[in-house]
């Protein structure tokens, strides 16, 4: 995203751009076993920090949060991205729906061995026994007393960060319709 930050930023002058981006711990060797291929947290705290400051809003996403894993890092990655600029934050709770559940097991025995069973515990006490819960509305937060605490944790640090729950609206109105027979389908 940083590579086109200045589209990103002439579209953000018009209001017809924002970017939102994923942290899910600071933890660099963490967040390394978690997503081997993907950039560091300090490298997207940087690319949160560019984008804010060339008037790109930007938003982040605590994703995936993982109860007894993860979870006790939301109030620092909320301050973090607060500090680089962030304008809201979101979060997603850890869903294990199919063949995700059985690879991310064999995840936790490999890198986690010690807490597998409590990670895996406190899944299942977010999803009514079970490791996923497909249900619309309850599937990115769980239910229960754990993600309550989640919530709690996540609400007062977003609170104290002073970061909004959405992002900007978003407006087509600079926009404008291509004219030619290029778009039309002919049907």
């Amino acid at each position: 995203m940083t590579r086109d930050v200045d589209y990103l930023s002439e579209l953000a002058r018009h209001n017809a751009a924002a970017v939102c981006l994923s942290i899910n711990s600071l933890d660099a060797e963490l967040a390394r076993v978690l997503e081997p291929r993907a950039a560091s947290p300090a490298h997207r705290l940087a690319a949160v920090e560019l984008l804010a400051k060339a008037g790109v809003p930007v938003g982040v996403l605590v994703a995936p949060i993982i109860p007894g894993l993860n979870d006790h890092e939301i109030p620092r990655v909320i301050a973090a991205v607060a500090e680089a600029g962030a304008k809201w934050v979101g979060k997603v709770v850890l869903r294990l729906p199919f063949a995700v559940a059985p690879l991310f097991e064999q995840w936790l025995e490999r890198h986690a061995p010690l807490r597998k069973e409590n990670v895996l515990s406190r899944v299942r006490a977010l999803r009514s026994g079970k490791l996923n819960d497909a249900r619309f509305g309850v599937r990115m937060r769980g239910e229960g007393i754990f993600a309550d605490q989640i919530s709690q944790m996540f609400h007062v640090a977003r609170r104290k960060a002073g970061l909004a729950e959405d992002g900007p609206e978003l407006s087509t109105t600079a926009f404008r319709r291509p004219e030619g027979a290029q778009l039309a389908l002919g049907i």
